[in-house]
């Protein structure tokens, strides 16, 4: 029993010191697994909605150009309709001309679809962010550079930009400098559930169709609004799923997507109904006392 009191405090001092190393030891422990757990990864996205397959071949592109030539919304959505087709495709009735041209009528569009996807800023800025002018405009640069027209790349004559604005309510990102840029390239026509800025110039100089919400200006620049996040994938446009390639009927009554796969059958009733018409209207012309254009087709 004394000898057992006696090595109590000896057991006990080993016990406490061993206890001591053991626990200093632990967090460097502790954080080399937490070291080699550690991982930096990149997810890697699935697009569940693939792009569909057309011959986009130059005689392809011009046979159809020319069949839906001087065709109106509502003779191709008359088609739609007609090949079970009702109402898909027609875009939002707040999706409006920019400008109109009634003599000519050079504010239409019959083009092939660029699909271009811009979501929110992960950034912002805001009173006093930065010292100095300097700051902001490098900024500025920066962000500009995060919303690039990527898409002109791949443009052709006769395409139209279809563009998701992703909700930015106060972001112009066409423009009366760039959308000259996209008319040098051939492009036709912009459309978007977004809007326009600079509208008093590109009203102006017509070198390029713009329908937008409303037909109203969204005035603001990129930087700090919104960021470009992808082009040529399928995206929604004014309640309408757009593929890329998907020809464009715009005018006057709005905007309509015909899918590529359907677009001669569907045009090739379009005419027949156009025809009809403009001979009908061409009578009426004559009844009435109304000089014949080139609106109805004169026999």
């Amino acid at each position: 029993m004394y000898h057992l009191i006696k090595c109590k405090p000896k057991c006990t001092g080993f016990i406490a010191l061993f206890l001591l190393i053991l626990m200093s030891c632990v967090p460097f422990t502790y954080t080399q697994e937490q070291q080699k757990a550690k991982e930096i990864i990149t997810p890697q996205g699935v697009r569940l909605l693939k792009n569909k397959s057309f011959d986009d071949s130059k005689q392809a592109r011009s046979e159809i150009l020319e069949l839906y030539k001087d065709l109106r919304l509502t003779d191709v959505l008359d088609a739609m309709d007609l090949v079970g087709l009702q109402d898909i495709g027609l875009m939002n009735k707040n999706i409006r001309p920019l400008w109109r041209d009634v003599e000519k009528f050079s504010h239409r569009i019959v083009g092939f679809a660029i699909t271009v996807r811009h979501v929110p800023t992960d950034v912002r800025v805001g009173q006093n962010s930065f010292p100095n002018l300097e700051g902001f405009r490098k900024f500025k640069s920066e962000q500009y550079g995060r919303a690039p027209d990527a898409w002109l790349t791949v443009a052709k004559p006769g395409d139209v930009a279809v563009i998701d604005a992703g909700g930015i309510p106060e972001c112009g990102f066409i423009g009366s400098n760039n959308s000259l840029g996209w008319a040098e390239k051939g492009v036709i026509g912009v459309v978007t559930n977004g809007g326009a800025r600079d509208t008093d110039e590109i009203v102006k100089v017509k070198k390029i169709a713009v329908y937008c919400t409303d037909g109203y200006s969204t005035r603001g620049v990129r930087p700090g609004r919104l960021i470009a996040e992808s082009f040529n994938f399928p995206i929604n446009c004014a309640d309408v799923l757009v593929f890329p390639g998907d020809l464009i009927v715009a005018d006057g009554d709005g905007v309509l997507v015909v899918p590529r796969q359907r677009a001669l059958e569907v045009g090739k009733i379009a005419r027949e109904i156009n025809v009809g018409d403009e001979k009908s209207r061409a009578g009426r012309f004559k009844r009435l006392g109304i000089p014949l254009d080139e609106t109805v087709i004169v026999e």
